[in-house]
């Protein structure tokens, strides 16, 4: 793992099933909107051993014509939407703040839980993401201090505290504890 300038890393290891399927959904979606990678997946992209049953996604807010786009893209790759079927009613879910979840047909795990970007915090990881360079591809993830904030601050399950423990533990020298508090307090301003 090498960092390439401040906003890219280099990660040369052999893919997992899991990141080869996230590796093609966003694909798809990188075709229609911006994206960025949040929370669990993030810790296991760094060599975490832990399963997850999802992976979480911050998509910058789509017209409805455009998400209309997105959506019958992702049908014609083979996946389809485990909250409902109705286009209209998976777009009204994301206009209301809430995540649709998508999977390949005939799966539930893994299953990518997307919600459009809606919080300043969400908005800006998508604004300012880091960038992994893998053999087969690049995924965007929101910042290294960002992910360690939401777990420590905000989600603060044990499971949670453990991936921010391994994030800690992978990336201690490159990790800004300044940016670490800013968006500590940017999250605690966001729940009030």
């Amino acid at each position: 793992m090498k960092f390439i300038g401040g906003s890219k890393i280099r990660l040369d290891r052999v893919l997992s099933e899991l990141d080869k399927r996230v590796l093609s959904f966003t694909r798809i979606l990188e075709r229609h909107v911006e994206y960025v990678i949040v929370s669990g997946y993030v810790s296991i992209l760094f060599g975490r051993a832990r399963a997850t049953e999802d992976v979480d996604i911050f998509v910058k807010r789509l017209s409805e014509k455009k998400f209309a786009m997105l959506y019958e893209n992702l049908l014609d790759k083979g996946y389809w939407c485990l909250n409902a079927e109705d286009f209209g009613e998976v777009y009204s879910y994301l206009r209301d703040g809430l995540a649709v979840r998508f999977a390949l047909k005939g799966e539930v795990i893994p299953n990518f839980e997307v919600k459009f970007a809606g919080k300043r915090s969400a908005k800006e990881a998508i604004e300012n993401p880091l960038s992994v360079v893998l053999r087969k591809g690049v995924l965007k993830i929101s910042p290294l201090e960002q992910q360690m904030a939401f777990k420590r601050y905000f989600l603060k399950s044990q499971k949670d505290l453990e991936d921010a423990k391994h994030i800690e533990g992978v990336f201690r020298e490159h990790l800004d504890e300044k940016k670490i508090k800013r968006y500590r307090k940017l999250i605690e301003d966001e729940k009030t």
